[in-house]
């Protein structure tokens, strides 16, 4: 299994045939800044510098003599400042954060015109959206920050899961930009990040803590056990819930410009939950996966049969039509989000098998900016005698902050490839993982289900931290 991952890395490593630097020699050449805004990096001799794959450099935290012990007592964690990019998706977004956890610029750039117009991700479009806009994005993110690229130590960038054609513009971005300002680059999964940045607003969220991802893309249920040791205990077998209430708002003939989950939720405020007896997805499996395949044919099927029109925007229907209308949004939300609340108290009770001293649920993502979603979680983590904790809404959605500090606490436990050379091929091919599990599953939660995409996945990131690992 360890020689079959570190084949699969290596056959997808950047140009891992040439010489690699020494980590240890990186770290030690670090020096203390003289400023707050003097770059903190290493001192890279192109001669040696080269890019290596995620996992083959990593070290451990448990070595007292590992890099980051050595680095640490030549430059403060505070003193770091990471550039962060993000563009897995339908949002371009760039942020600059201090080691100390200081947000010193934040910019999102979406494309909400182009979700109205095509009812979701179409993934080309999205490409031709976020190229407009890269550039200018991360400059206006420097800018805010009042720093140059040269005072930056690093740059932290999404390489997975997401869309392909998506991701490859951000990862152009940050080669372009390391390459020219002699930078490393930080590799950054992107479930990873949404739930990392809990860390940055909630100071005494320590690992092992839980943590539900929830997004239009993804549903996963972690046990983080340390950074970058991660515990699958459910995930997505087919829609995530983000979709599901993107395709309901707009079969309801919502505004979609802001997406559709704030819109169906604000529509529900004013339905009736109980109107429509949706069944509950997947009652019968006594697991931690998530499905909203059937819950969203449920809801069509509903819309048909009181003859809405979704051609017909909600401002413009009848009283009784947006009263039908608003008791559908209301009955598909309090049944998407019990679906929720059945396996997250599942999963508490199997992670304290594993880890019986957590104390803290993360929820984060996209829907976690749903009030009626951290109100109803929240009722299930303090039954269970734990804390809830959700990042603030623009944390939630796919942000470049979220980017940099994941890219912030594994530089600093030395997992970073050195500066792009400057004489990439225009062909060059970057290590992109569109489908990149986070964790490894809970045996007890793994799911067999036709459903189950597993071709073209790349090894999961914990599994290539732990191989590389053993392999130290």
């Amino acid at each position: 299994m360890l020689s079959s991952l570190l084949t699969l890395s290596s056959a997808i490593s950047r140009l891992n045939s040439r010489p690699k630097p020494s980590l240890h020699y990186a770290l030690s050449s670090f020096k203390a800044p003289k400023s707050h805004k003097q770059q903190i990096r290493p001192n890279w001799s192109p001669r040696t510098s080269s890019l290596y794959s995620l996992s083959a450099h990593f070290s451990s935290s448990e070595n007292s003599s590992s890099p980051i012990t050595q680095m640490q007592t030549i430059v403060s964690k505070d003193d770091l400042v990471v550039l962060g990019i993000e563009t897995s998706c339908d949002d371009t977004a760039a942020a600059v954060v201090r080691g100390n956890g200081e947000i010193l610029s934040q910019v999102v750039s979406s494309q909400a015109d182009l979700l109205e117009r095509y009812g979701g991700v179409a993934p080309k479009m999205a490409e031709e959206a976020h190229l407009q806009v890269i550039d200018q994005v991360v400059q206006e993110a420097l800018d805010k920050a009042n720093l140059t690229a040269r005072d930056v130590s690093a740059v932290a960038v999404t390489i997975g899961p997401g869309l392909s054609l998506c991701l490859r513009v951000g990862v152009q971005k940050a080669h372009k930009l390391a390459s020219s300002f002699n930078l490393p680059i930080i590799s950054i999964h992107h479930m990873e990040a949404h739930a990392l940045v809990a860390r940055l607003i909630e100071q005494e969220l320590h690992f092992p803590f839980m943590a539900l991802l929830i997004s239009g893309g993804h549903n996963l249920l972690i046990l983080a056990r340390e950074l970058g040791q991660y515990i699958q205990l459910g995930t997505t077998i087919d829609d995530a819930i983000g979709e599901a209430y993107d395709k309901t708002a707009k079969w309801l003939g919502l505004d979609m410009r802001r997406s559709g989950g704030p819109a169906l939720e604000e529509l529900a405020q004013v339905g009736d939950a109980e109107s429509i007896k949706f069944s509950t997805p997947m009652k019968q499996h006594k697991d931690c996966n998530f499905s909203y395949a059937g819950l969203k044919t449920q809801v069509r099927l509903a819309i048909e049969s009181r003859n809405i029109n979704a051609e017909i925007p909600i401002s413009s229907a009848s009283c009784q039509d947006r009263s039908c209308r608003a008791d559908i949004a209301a009955s598909f939300q309090r049944v998407a989000v019990l679906h929720l609340e059945e396996r997250c108290e599942r999963a508490i009770e199997w992670a304290r098998k594993i880890e019986p001293s957590i104390k803290y649920l993360v929820v984060s993502g996209g829907v976690a900016s749903n009030q009626y979603v951290r109100t109803r979680l929240d009722l299930i983590v303090k039954k269970k005698n734990l804390k809830l904790v959700c990042p603030p809404s623009s944390l939630c959605t796919d942000n470049g902050v979220m980017v940099a500090w994941t890219g912030i606490e594994h530089f600093c436990m030395g997992r970073f490839d050195p500066p792009p050379l400057a004489d990439e091929a225009e062909d060059f091919v970057y290590d992109l993982r569109p489908r990149w599990p986070l964790g490894e599953e809970y045996a007890e939660g793994r799911s067999n289900a036709r459903s189950v995409r597993r071709a073209r996945i790349h090894p999961s990131l914990t599994s290539l931290i732990q191989a590389s690992l053993q392999e130290h």
